[in-house]
């Protein structure tokens, strides 16, 4: 119980140190960060269950008005913006990716991959293209062209998400919590 409440937390903090990265900012005020690399590897590594656990921890910090959020965000109102959508799917995104590495029994790195790109992209832009689309007044094909600048730089993080997986496998497979 404790070693799993460790990994969470800790889990939730990468996150908020990916949010150091600068961000780029988008038209669309949905901003490019290296936080949805975060959710990728909560699901990959951690599984499904504590991979969702640490990314609600992450979102209620970001809630009740932590600064977590890349370029120093943080609170409520962030709920009811443009990524409004993409926050409320973080945690099902880290959920699917982790399932998918927990149930998929291939390669590790492949499985991550998968993981990464159904979790971390898929289901991440199933919510947040809505999300935009209601927040900014558009319609779904106007919001998911305007997520169109997010697909290249999601493909190589789903990308960096499975190597690192797979050299947590190499280096300390009981780490790996996803596989445990």
């Amino acid at each position: 119980m404790e070693r799993n409440l460790t990994h969470i937390a800790l889990f939730a903090a990468l996150i908020a140190v990916l949010g150091l990265i600068p961000k780029i900012d988008l038209i669309s005020g949905v901003p490019i960060t290296a936080q949805s690399l975060g959710i990728m590897l909560c699901g990959t590594v951690l599984g499904a269950k504590r991979g969702f656990l640490a990314v609600v921890l992450f979102v209620v910090l970001v809630a009740a008005g932590l600064p977590l959020l890349s370029g120093g965000r943080g609170g409520i109102g962030l709920f009811v913006g443009p990524s409004a959508g993409y926050l409320i799917g973080f945690p099902v995104a880290a959920f699917v990716a982790g399932f998918v590495v927990e149930r998929w029994q291939v390669r590790v790195g492949v499985a991550a991959l998968a993981g990464a790109v159904l979790g971390g992209i898929v289901v991440l832009y199933a919510f947040g293209i809505p999300g935009m689309a209601l927040t900014l007044g558009k319609s779904l094909p106007e919001a998911a062209l305007l997520a169109t600048p997010f697909l290249a730089g999601d493909v190589i993080k789903a990308v960096l998400a499975a190597l690192v997986t797979q050299a947590i496998a190499q280096a300390r497979p009981g780490a790996l919590l996803s596989r445990g």
